[in-house]
């Protein structure tokens, strides 16, 4: 099965439905919580181009976030990621 990080904060109603998503699927997620960790949100930036939350991993590739990770379920792509 695919490893699956989550960077979110602890007040994001779109992280809370990510994770959702994820468990819907019956997928384990690793739930990295950035609230208060300015040196992960720049990591993040760096990484990602994006300052918003959540922010999803699949083995260490960036999907963006909920609406692209549902975007991608929507179309039968996210499982495929996961290997499902």
């Amino acid at each position: 099965m695919s490893e699956v990080k989550i960077y979110r904060t602890t007040y994001c109603p779109y992280c809370d439905m990510a994770e959702r998503l994820f468990k819907q699927l019956d997928v384990a997620v690793e739930k990295i919580d950035v609230t208060d960790d300015q040196e992960k949100r720049m990591w993040l930036v760096k990484e990602t181009g994006q300052r918003t939350v959540p922010q999803i991993f699949i083995d260490g590739k960036s999907i963006g976030g909920f609406t692209d990770a549902n975007a991608l379920y929507q179309k039968g792509e996210l499982q495929k990621l996961l290997g499902l």
